[in-house]
């Protein structure tokens, strides 16, 4: 895609806004409001990514977040993957980098994919 200047980028989200509502579910691929919704919404991303790009989680991240998510403490995690809880203090702090096993077991335990463990 060409550089999307930020007129542009505006413009496709309020136009996100109207179009929304109208296609749901239920409305065809070709219908004309979901092809324009589809490039509207593809202008939005390419901005994005140009204009506010997203660094990849690290693994603390991942283990914190889904710690959240799953309103789990660190304790409770601890016991389910056979570890002290001051050792997943050190994978959330970043202290530490579990090993492949308790990489596993983590991913296993909170949902984690391994691609996303591993930084892919």
């Amino acid at each position: 895609m060409n550089h999307i200047t930020k007129e542009q980028y505006e413009f496709a989200l309020a136009r996100i806004e109207e179009l929304l509502p109208l296609v749901t579910d239920d409305v065809p691929a070709n219908d004309r409001n979901a092809v324009e919704l589809t490039l509207m919404s593809d202008i939005v991303v390419e901005y994005e990514k140009e204009h506010f790009p997203m660094e990849k989680p690290s693994v603390a991240d991942l283990i914190e977040l889904s710690l959240e998510e799953k309103e789990m403490t660190q304790k409770q995690l601890a016991t389910l993957i056979g570890v002290s809880p001051s050792r997943i203090n050190d994978y959330v702090s970043g202290r530490a980098e579990p090993t492949l096993r308790i990489a596993r077991l983590l991913c296993r335990t909170l949902g984690i994919t391994p691609a996303a463990m591993l930084g892919a």
